[in-house]
This record gives structure tokens, sequence and C-alpha cells, in this order.
């Protein structure tokens, strides 16, 4: 008797819902509906890879390699690592105005950020201003996580202590002089990485919360001092910072350094002659690895990509020629209609 009351408590709800008596309806694909669908599906996506093409082959590209590996490159000394501070200097010309904004990138060649050990290597509620964490960093920041002397590494891992540390001046040659092109490096990280999950420890000086602790053994200065003409721009809020810890996806990858939209230069880069000035500090031949700075401008679509115009020319071309496919097919053997 009980068991039979508790078989009716769980029987659900007398309902078309519940009982699964809900309408439904099945579509009936007749020729008649699929092969003008085909063409209609083709038409717009040969229409939408038209205009993605179109609008890549329409952005400006200029990548400069400095690696130094060639005996006639201006870097070729600086690429030795017995070299100490060693600066080298890129000359290239513009032939026409390079449109604004103009986004300055460094790109790293044969690089794999995407390794698991590497991409885990950090530790989350450190970089989130949790001072607690300093004296006592994850395991996961192995072998980046104390010095030979015991010290606690902040920040630990091996993405911090990898981090990017060339840098770079632009001038433009005007009557022979060199007029400094300026560099915004504001607002270049991901919003969310710069206001919810990487944190300063609230303690004022920044300086004091370091306390105890040594910074990555690569690192030229400690985190509180990334940025010595901004001090708002320092400790785990440091823009270039950021930008690094996010991971790249791909062994060959672009990340961005600074924008150009200020004075002169708002409109873009004029036609004429450049130099690009180089502290390189950043080894990457150990790797076989590569290095470059890529200025590119973007439109609606982001950047230069050519890839996505022709995968959607690719498959409307695909779809067109399957509707004529078909509508010879049902010509050739469509059923005779019943009387």
């Amino acid at each position: 008797m009980v068991k039979q009351e508790l078989e009716l408590e769980n029987r659900p709800d007398n309902t078309a819902f519940t009982q699964q008596r809900l309408p439904a309806w099945q579509p009936i694909l007749s020729a008649g509906i699929v092969i003008p669908g085909f063409v209609v599906i083709g038409l717009a996506f040969i229409g939408i890879g038209v205009a993605l093409f179109v609008t890549s082959r329409s952005i400006q590209v200029l990548e400069l390699d400095y690696t130094g590996v060639e005996q006639n490159s201006p870097c070729f000394k600086c690429s030795n690592p017995e070299n100490k501070n060693c600066v080298c200097t890129l000359a290239f010309s513009i032939d026409t105005l390079f449109k604004g904004p103009v986004f300055f990138y460094y790109g790293l060649s044969n690089y794999f950020q995407n390794y698991r050990k590497y991409s885990v290597s950090k530790d989350g509620d450190q970089l989130s201003g949790d001072i607690d964490n300093f004296k006592s960093p994850d395991d996961a920041c192995e072998p980046y996580q104390y010095d030979s002397n015991d010290k606690p590494i902040v920040p630990c891992g091996s993405i911090a202590n990898s981090m990017f540390n060339d840098t770079f001046k632009l001038y433009q040659i005007v009557s022979g002089r060199k007029k400094q092109v300026p560099l915004d490096g504001k607002g270049i990280a991901w919003w969310t990485d710069y206001n919810i999950k990487y944190r300063n420890p609230s303690i004022t000086p920044l300086k004091n919360a370091f306390n105890g602790t040594v910074k990555p053994i690569f690192w030229p200065r400690p985190v509180y001092e990334l940025d010595t003409s901004d001090p708002a721009n320092n400790g785990f809020i440091n823009q270039d910072f950021l930008v690094w810890m996010r991971t790249a996806a791909l062994p060959d990858f672009r990340k961005l350094y600074r924008r150009i939209t200020e004075g002169d230069y708002e409109e873009g880069l004029p036609a004429g002659n450049y130099s690009l000035e180089i502290a390189y500090n950043y080894p990457v031949l150990s790797f076989d690895g590569r290095k470059k700075v890529v200025f590119s401008n973007v439109s609606w679509m982001g950047g230069k990509n050519e890839f996505l115009g022709i995968a959607y020319l690719v498959i409307g071309s695909l779809c067109i020629v399957m509707s004529i496919v078909m509508l010879i097919v049902y010509a050739k053997f469509k059923f005779p209609e019943e009387d």
C-alpha cells in the first residue's frame, strides 16, 4: 500500500508537456525547398565573403624582423646573449599614409605559451592581491617558486619569469632630424584583466607589500617598479605585464605593445623615413625563435584575416554547386506526378 502511494506521488502531472503529447511539426524537405535554400545560403555566404576579403585586403600591415640571425642584420651583435644592454636600430620607410589608429605589436615565433606546465605556472591568489600568498607561493610555480636563498618570488611562475622585456622607441626622420613618435601604452590589456582578474595589494606604498620577497629571476626590476614614468602603472596591473600574462594559443603570436593615436600622428603615420630604436634584452635563439615588430591598423572586422573571407567564399560556392547538382538530379530522376 505504501509502495503504491509513493509511485503515485512520483508520477509527473497529467499535462501535455509532462506526458509528451505536445503537437509536433516535421518539415518535408522537397526539392522545391532545398534547392532554392542552398542557392540563397550560397549567395549570402559569397556576399559576406567578398565583403570580408575586400576589407581584409584594405588593412595595412608592416612587419619587421629584428631577431638578428643574419650577419647583415642591424641587431646581429645584440642577438649574442653576452652583450648586455645592447641597442640596435631598424630603418624603414612608408610609401603612403599608414592610416590610424596604428597598432604596434611585438611578435614571437616558435614560442609555446600553450604548453600546459607553462600555462598553469602562476599563483592566481597571489596575482589577485592576496598578500598572505606572497610568502607561500603555489606549488604550480615550480621551479620559480623560491630563489636560491629560499625567499618567495613574487610574482612567481614561468609565465611571469619569462615576461617580454624588449623596449622600443619610434622616430620619424624629418629633414635629417629625429622626431619621436608618441606611443600610447594605456588600455592595451583586456578590461577584465585590469579591473577584475588582477589586483594590487591594498597597501601604501605598494613597495611595502613586497617586503621579504624577491623579484623573478630574469627581471631587471621588481614588479612595483615596472614603469618608472607612471607610478599608477605598476604592480600586477601593469599594462605590459597583463598583456604578457594572457598566454597565446599558438606558437607564432603577436601581442599589443602600444597604440599610435596622439599628436601629429592621430591620423596615422605619414609617408617618409622612420627608425625604430630597440633595447634588445629578450633572448630567443636558444629555442630557435624569432622576433618581429608589427604595425597594423584595423577595420570593422578587426585585424587582417583573409582566411575568414576565403572560407565564406568557398562554402558559398560549394552551396551553389550543390544546388546545381541537386537540380540536375531532380530534373533527371524526379517521379511522375500521380493523377
